[in-house]
């Protein structure tokens, strides 16, 4: 049982989740991108100001650890390692992917079909994964280009959701397919609670001196001529 805050950058949506015993107290939500770096802060303070928490009664921040946006996951987890250092508190990294997912199924409470996130990495290339509602993987967390024969195996004979900024790529290059359902889905910090919860149940923390974002592929720039 704890008190953990909970910050969410890894895509164009950011947010933060006070969360207590697995159970959300309230959550902050900024849509644009740009402003994660100034906003997170604030949304921080307002939660713990509101809700009448200082820094000693938390027990964890946890964050959320990609993959997702470079700039975004820099911003979430420098902000994370920096209350920690400063706090003194354990840090928690829950994967993008499994929040995605989490979130998902508390939508559908589907525990048979496959769920399949999906984040946009450009191109025809997303950042994905394949999991049971248990969150058993079934395919690991990739950098995937996209091609009509992509999910084949697991598109066989189970119900696949697709969900998340990539699928809306995905959908058009598929097709028909009895199997894949697409769904809508919007990222917030309140579907990293239970896999937090669980995290320091389990005594799973994080390195905060050698932390870092779970990009899944290297950061290329272009260089100016």
């Amino acid at each position: 049982m704890a008190l953990i805050l909970n910050i969410d950058t890894a895509t164009n949506i950011g947010s933060v989740c006070l969360s207590r015993d697995g159970q959300v107290v309230q959550t902050l939500v900024n849509d644009q991108q740009q402003d994660h770096a100034a906003t997170m802060t604030l949304f921080i303070q307002q939660l713990m100001q509101e809700h009448q928490v200082t820094p000693a009664q938390l027990d964890a921040i946890a964050v959320s650890a990609g993959p997702g946006s470079y700039t975004g996951l820099r911003i979430g987890v420098a902000t994370a390692k920096g209350l920690c250092y400063a706090w003194e508190k354990p840090l928690i990294a829950v994967s993008t992917l499994q929040q995605m997912t989490q979130g998902m199924f508390s939508q559908t409470n589907d525990e048979d079909s496959l769920y399949a996130p999906m984040l946009d990495a450009r191109r025809m290339e997303v950042y994905t994964a394949v999991y049971t509602a248990q969150l058993d993987e079934i395919l690991p967390p990739q950098a995937l280009i996209l091609s009509p024969a992509s999910y084949a195996d697991q598109l066989a004979d189970k119900r696949v959701f697709f969900f998340g900024n990539g699928s809306e790529k995905w959908q058009p290059l598929l097709g028909e397919n009895p199997h894949a359902t697409f769904l809508p889905y919007t990222m917030n910090a309140e579907h990293m609670v239970q896999l937090a919860e669980k995290a320091f149940r389990n005594g799973t923390f994080e390195d905060v001196a050698y932390f870092s974002p779970f990009y899944l592929k290297p950061f290329h720039t272009t260089m100016k001529k």
